[in-house]
């Protein structure tokens, strides 16, 4: 196995090992599967362990009670599975994400996947997203978000989200306060009862 360790600026902590077999893989998700906050990201022989900072899971936290609150309003039926490992052997894939969902019914892959890009570099997740599945990811990076349709062979950003197609995302995006979640969260309903 080849080592590359990326740097980086804030306190995630990320390694990147080349030439991991399938079942190297398989082999660590027994071994760690079950650690809090570790992640293991899998694509065609690439694996990525990632540990999340505390800037990263208290942004992931505030979109998901956003998300989680707007569906109560609007009456989506929606399932949380948090940050399951979903996996498929015949693609080489594998990834937790940050926070994924089903709407409507429970199935065995979510319908909607959250991801928390606070550094570039890393496997390419919407890849793996799109070999599972997934049909769409909601990204926040560089303080925005933005949602893909993964449907086609091609990652397409859009604007409307199939499972919940009246939300404003740019709208969304103005509430993820971290250090002030509680008001955030009720100036967020506030503004969706306006609409």
């Amino acid at each position: 196995m080849t080592t590359l360790i990326q740097p980086s600026n804030i306190e995630s902590q990320r390694l990147i090992l080349a030439n991991v077999t399938w079942q190297q893989y398989e082999s660590l998700l027994d071994v760690f599967g079950d650690r809090p906050g570790l992640k293991l990201i899998y694509l065609e022989g690439n694996l990525e362990i990632f540990m999340p900072s505390a800037e990263h899971e208290t942004i992931k936290k505030i979109v998901a009670r956003l998300l989680e609150r707007y569906a109560e309003e609007l009456d989506i039926p929606l399932h949380g599975y948090g940050s399951t490992t979903f996996r498929r052997a015949a693609t080489a894939q594998g990834l937790e994400p940050d926070e994924c969902y089903c709407v409507g019914t429970i199935k065995e892959l979510p319908d909607f996947a959250v991801e928390i890009n606070l550094t570039s570099g890393g496997i390419d997740k919407l890849a793996i997203y799109r070999g599972l599945g997934i049909p769409e990811v909601l990204v926040w990076q560089n303080d925005r978000l933005t949602l893909y349709d993964l449907r086609d062979s091609i990652d397409i950003e859009v604007t409307s989200s199939q499972f919940f197609p009246s939300l404003d995302f740019q709208l969304l995006a103005q509430y993820i306060q971290p250090q002030n979640q509680p008001q955030a969260i009720k100036d967020f309903l506030a503004a969706i009862r306006v609409e």
